[in-house]
């Protein structure tokens, strides 16, 4: 898995493709339950100093599935039927977070003030790839994996 900022320098029109849309909330992000079956989160995805971050309330059902199995997907919302402006799409492993100072750089890159109960979890990159409908100019490559981790 690479961290986003790996990811960023592999693929860095994909990646700035992926920061543009997922910097208009929501996005919504897909774990994996215990029993297998999927769940999907609204959430608003933290773009900084190199990492890609999730703030979530401490009890949320999103957190737990990432503590104890950790993968995830991530999507850009789409503002109608037609998929305008494109679609992002990443998945990987995520981890919990309790460095102060990777905390401090999200919450300095966040675009709202996370409350202090909250936790942090750092996405990495394992697949990236992205879809459009003709209203937008597409970058290349329009899929990435990383084929180290």
């Amino acid at each position: 898995m690479a961290p986003w900022g790996e990811f960023e320098r592999l693929a860095p029109a994909l990646a700035a493709f992926g920061a543009a849309r997922l910097g208009v909330p929501p996005a919504y992000l897909a774990t994996v339950r215990a029993n297998g079956t999927p769940r999907v989160h609204p959430v608003t995805p933290i773009l900084g100093g190199g990492g890609l971050f999730v703030f979530m309330e401490p009890t949320s059902p999103k957190g737990r599935d990432l503590r104890e199995r950790g993968w995830y997907a991530l999507h850009n919302g789409v503002p109608d039927i037609l998929g305008t402006g494109g679609e992002f799409y990443l998945s990987g492993r995520a981890a919990l977070i309790e460095d102060a100072e990777f905390r401090s750089l999200a919450q300095a890159s966040a675009s709202y003030e996370p409350a202090d109960r909250y936790i942090l979890f750092d996405l990495d990159v394992r697949e990236a790839w992205c879809n459009g409908y003709g209203d937008v100019r597409l970058p290349e490559p329009r899929r990435w994996i990383d084929r180290i981790g």
